[in-house]
């Protein structure tokens, strides 16, 4: 009866210690901060989808070496306050090998410091404020930075032939920051800026700024702004009789934007990042598989977010899933195919690309042209910041 006892405590203790060991196969944890509630929830859980995606293909790769990847995922509601904790939970709890930003500037500024001291490579969507990649080296950013953009935008006013602009601007780092790339490279282009006025990130309503664009008689508007801000602004425009072009960016880029626009949304030109008619195999393939998953076309959003995580995981096959400075090297080191074109990092982690050019034609976004000019679109570099 002993020995029989004894044996059982034996067969329970291995059992125990089977669930209480280290699996030879653990998940290997990267972090992902989006905002999932909130004013920007639906950019939030497109960049959930693209991130999903990115794990679920490597892991149906093998993973890294056998061992599975596993997302861990917090809402941060685009907010620092928000963000902050988040990134320390990521850090100290969760304990990530890496990390990516699926959220908005203010969040990721916010967080950019929490991971950099820690040594944990943060890799960034579609955030755009220049000071995120300034924290230090372990950061990096998948989309063209604000003033980039905005430099890209003068020139395809130039290429469109008009001189007349008028800027409309959001007050956030978003919109400032765009709208000062634009002004840096507008007299390169002889551009005449008009005027320039700004809006509430909250701002649906624009009659009042409408019939001050009208009176400046401009030849194409510059505004800045999210697909909920400009549905609503192009509708009006076009409603009140303004028939010029208008140039977005990577904030429209989206259908929900020619949602809520309608038939007004017609002709919108935007830059950004994904070119849904590239004839690239990796970016059909990321389209249809996003369709598929989320129940409607991809947007920029879902497709940086898909290229920051698919480029953190590259990094760790390179690093055989170690994280810290040998993740970061290795992710620097990179030249990459991704769903949004193919990249490289300049010394400051910003990415060297070009920028797309789409124009929503048939209730559909196409592409327009790609804006390729080294020089113009040059990311600020160490020597340069």
């Amino acid at each position: 009866m002993v020995h029989f006892k004894s044996r059982q405590l034996v067969a329970a203790l291995a059992v125990c210690s089977a669930f209480a060991a280290p699996s030879a196969f653990a998940d290997i944890k990267i972090g992902f901060n989006a905002p999932l509630t909130g004013f920007a929830a639906f950019d939030g859980n497109s960049a959930l989808v693209g991130a999903k995606l990115a794990v679920s293909d490597a892991n149906a790769k093998g993973g890294i070496n056998g061992e599975k990847l596993e997302l861990v995922v917090y809402d941060d509601q685009a907010s620092a306050k928000e963000a902050t904790p988040v990134a320390t939970k990521l850090v100290e709890k969760d304990q990530v090998v890496g990390a990516v930003s699926g959220s908005y500037s203010a969040a990721t500024r916010a967080t950019a410091g929490i991971f950099q001291s820690a040594g944990v490579p943060y890799v960034v969507a579609y955030a755009i404020d220049p000071s995120v990649t300034r924290t230090g080296d372990y950061m990096f950013r998948v989309s063209a930075m604000g003033d980039v953009q905005g430099r890209g935008g003068a020139k395809l006013v130039s290429n469109l032939g008009k001189k007349r602009v008028v800027l409309l601007t959001l007050k956030n780092d978003f919109g400032q920051t765009l709208a000062a790339g634009f002004k840096d490279a507008a007299p390169k282009f002889k551009l005449d800026i008009v005027n320039e006025y700004e809006y509430g990130i909250k701002d649906r309503q624009f009659g009042a700024l409408i019939a001050k664009i009208k009176s400046d008689n401009p030849e194409v508007i510059y505004a800045s702004g999210y697909y909920f801000n400009a549905g609503p602004l192009i509708s009006q425009l076009r409603a009140s009789g303004v028939t010029v072009p208008v140039i977005g960016q990577e904030g429209y880029d989206g259908e929900k934007f020619i949602e809520i626009a309608g038939p007004a949304a017609e002709g919108t030109l935007i830059t950004t990042s994904l070119d849904r008619d590239s004839d690239s195999p990796v970016t059909q393939s990321f389209l249809k598989e996003f369709r598929q998953s989320a129940g409607y076309g991809a947007d920029m959003v879902g497709a940086s977010s898909y290229s920051a995580t698919a480029i953190l995981i590259e990094g760790l096959r390179k690093t055989n899933g170690k994280g810290g400075a040998a993740l970061r090297d290795a992710i620097a080191a990179g030249t990459y195919e991704m769903p949004i074109g193919k990249l490289t990092f300049n010394d400051l982690h910003e990415v060297n690309k070009d920028v797309q050019v789409q124009i929503v034609k048939d209730k559909a976004w196409h592409r327009h042209s790609v804006i390729h000019d080294p020089e113009l679109l040059a990311a600020p570099t160490k020597a340069g910041k």
